[in-house]
């Protein structure tokens, strides 16, 4: 009989490794924006490279109102340790966005606990969510008025229900994978990168941008 590598045991160890490096590098929760909404206007740029990419002439004026006046924004940034993936959604005409993602409660440490463990989880704006330098991917779908007020309702009612993190089964990918399965999208793989689960999803879906859901 072989013996398997220890997964449990590789997760401490990595987690303790990972605490000790990056414990002086992370900035404290009272410095966190984890309440801010207003998103800088060049952030919310980044994410519609089509327009500003387009000449001047070519431009309908109409586009926007054609992919829908709502959004949702599936996005991936760096962190410390793997990256996170969370959600923007809003109105295309306003500046503030709301954010939603699954993130640990509290310190580093608490992170290290959560590859062992479920902890304690937030669900709001975490550091860096509206900062576009942190910024590794994003695919941003439309909506509807109607479909746009059925999918904000489900998210607000996955943040009230998500109380507890955990690395292995109760992470960020999977949580903005509700949302992206609850829209009708194709999901990928859910346990891998933010970054390149946020592009997987975008991959499998064809790139697709505006979003039906089916009648209630």
């Amino acid at each position: 009989m072989t013996n398997k590598p220890d997964r449990s045991g590789f997760c401490i160890l990595a987690g303790l490794a990972l605490a000790a490096m990056t414990a002086s590098m992370m900035p404290s929760a009272s410095a966190h924006e984890a309440n801010k909404r207003v998103a800088d206007a060049n952030a919310l740029a980044t994410t519609d490279s089509s327009s500003r990419q387009a000449p001047q002439s070519t431009r309908r004026p109409v586009a926007r109102a054609e992919k829908g006046p709502y959004y949702v924004d599936f996005r991936a940034r760096t962190a410390a340790s793997w990256g996170h993936a969370f959600v923007w959604y809003g109105k295309t005409s306003e500046r503030a966005v709301d954010v939603a993602g699954l993130t640990p409660k509290g310190d580093t440490w608490s992170y290290v606990l959560g590859h062992l463990t479920w902890v304690p989880s937030e669900t709001g704006a975490s550091y860096g969510d509206l900062d576009p330098d942190y910024l590794t991917a994003s695919y941003r779908v439309y909506l509807n008025e109607a479909d746009a007020k059925r999918v904000f309702a489900y998210i607000k009612k996955l943040q009230a229900s998500s109380p507890v993190w955990n690395a292995e089964t109760t992470n960020c990918t999977g949580f903005i994978g509700d949302i992206a399965e609850y829209m009708g999208l194709k999901v990928p793989y859910r346990w891998q990168r933010p970054e390149n689960f946020v592009n997987s999803l975008k991959e499998i879906n064809g790139g697709r941008q505006l979003v039906r859901l089916s009648a209630e």
